[in-house]
């Protein structure tokens, strides 16, 4: 599998299981994912690596290479990675999962939904990311922190390793998942060490009420592992991939042009018939204009200071700011917002959101895989299903199913509405009864009668 060095057939043959915890944590360390995905990171923090390590050069007239330490050297990185990568996963889950059983969502714990939305995220920037069900909630695990362990035969995940280190002078800690249960281990002056044996992942302790003395333990485990790793998509490689030299393109042009200009925004002074001035006298000069903008000029010898600007060319860079940043989006199947007009009709929103949808889809594909595989592993029988987040001419949807109102009934028209949540409809639909309950009971009895009995074409019912 991409970026893993390890396999569980490599795990069964080992004789010291600490140390090949270890060994596995570094080889995995050492793979083209785990690296990936600490690039990934720094460009989803505003970090542009190849900017930041990018320093102007020049070269003297024996052809070294020296620093150029007088040229202008800001660092404009763009938020492209974190912005696209948002509304990829936002687009999908931004809503959260949907269940057709409402106890569901209460099953998979508190916050769930924000969890997933961190899982779709690690899984989209990293390539790969794991969650893991801890009786009844899930902790979120990304590669750069979780060594996946998989079967040389059948590539399924067979194990795992969490390892964490909160900063360089402390030791490592690590959790080993099997199918079977988990130990702990510990980074110790010889290495690592067991710390915790093999255990069950559910735990049930019985007590004595009167003395609180324990009187059973007895430990269980899941059907299968309870880590369920999700794929960002079918390549089961960092988004960045592809998209990075694009990124660095655009950011190396912008903070070129942004040097550029700062380097020529200076006024340079050209003085005619001053061969006997001296450097320092030059730089007199220089400060004189700089603080009082008058300076004498000995005309009489035809003496001259006259101020020269540099225009920058812009053109053709920002037309290739233009190209590389639509490329990016275009490639990348997002949907840039600056395309849409205020007026424009659902038809045109819709073609707008298409290459979107059709990148949701094949991100909904895994989400919805890694969803199932994490109900089976918490006993739940259910089906996901998502709620896409899109703008849309709310106005001219009113009016639609307005229009076809006369066919619905109340309940329906309110859950085709837009700008009506699902819980507002059963509020409405509460209200609604309560206001002809309330009419109904300031009638005369007479026409309360009235009211209640079947209408022309009824029938009584049958008793």
């Amino acid at each position: 599998m991409p970026g893993s060095l390890v396999t569980f057939q490599d795990f069964e043959k080992a004789k010291d299981k600490a140390a090949w915890v270890a060994s596995a944590i570094e080889a995995h360390k050492c793979g083209g994912m785990y690296k990936e995905a600490v690039i990934a990171d720094s460009y989803y923090r505003w970090e542009n690596k190849t900017l930041s390590e990018f320093v102007q050069t020049l070269y003297d007239l024996t052809g070294q290479k020296f620093v150029d330490t007088t040229s202008s050297n800001m660092k404009l990185p763009s938020r492209f990675f974190y912005r696209l990568n948002t509304q990829r996963c936002m687009y999908s889950l931004g809503n959260g999962a949907g269940f057709s059983k409402d106890a569901t969502l209460k099953q998979l714990g508190e916050g769930f939904n924000s969890k997933l939305q961190a899982w779709g995220t690690y899984a989209l920037i990293h390539g790969l990311a794991f969650a893991v069900w801890d009786v009844d909630h899930i902790d979120v695990r990304k590669v750069t922190e979780m060594v996946p362990v998989w079967d040389e035969y059948d590539g399924s995940l067979r194990a795992a390793i969490y390892f964490c280190r909160i900063g360089p002078e402390y030791p490592m800690s690590a959790m080993l998942y099997e199918e079977d249960g988990f130990t702990k281990y510990r980074e110790g002056e010889g290495g690592f060490e067991e710390i915790e044996p093999k255990r069950g992942y559910k735990v049930t302790i019985s007590k004595v009420p009167a003395t609180g003395l324990v009187t059973e333990v007895l430990e269980e485990n899941y059907t299968s592992l309870p880590v369920v790793p999700m794929w960002g998509s079918e390549f089961k490689r960092s988004t960045l991939v592809g998209m990075r030299g694009h990124i660095d393109a655009y950011d190396l042009i912008k903070a070129g042009f942004a040097n550029d200009t700062n380097d020529c925004a200076q006024i340079y002074w050209i003085v005619k018939n001053a061969g006997g001035m001296q450097t320092k006298d030059l730089l007199k000069m220089r400060d004189q204009l700089k603080l009082l903008h008058i300076f004498n000029a000995n005309t009489d010898d035809a003496g001259d200071v006259q101020p020269y600007t540099q225009d920058v060319p812009f053109g053709a860079r920002e037309a290739l700011l233009t190209r590389i940043r639509q490329d990016l989006y275009d490639d990348f199947g997002a949907l840039d917002v600056h395309t849409l007009q205020a007026g424009n009709t659902n038809d045109h929103i819709d073609a707008a959101y298409q290459p979107l949808d059709e990148e949701a889809d094949k991100f909904e594909t895994q989400v919805a895989d890694a969803l199932r595989a994490l109900l089976a592993v918490a006993g739940i029988d259910d089906e996901p299903k998502f709620t896409r987040n899109r703008v849309s001419n709310v106005k001219e949807q009113v009016e639609i199913v307005l229009s076809e109102a006369e066919y619905f009934d109340d309940e329906t028209i309110l859950e085709k509405l837009p700008n009506v949540t699902a819980d507002e409809v059963k509020e409405i639909l509460r209200r609604k009864d309560a206001e002809a309950a309330d009419k109904m009971a300031m009638l005369p009895p007479a026409l309360q009668q009235n009211a209640q009995q079947p209408g022309d074409g009824e029938q009584e019912p049958e008793e």
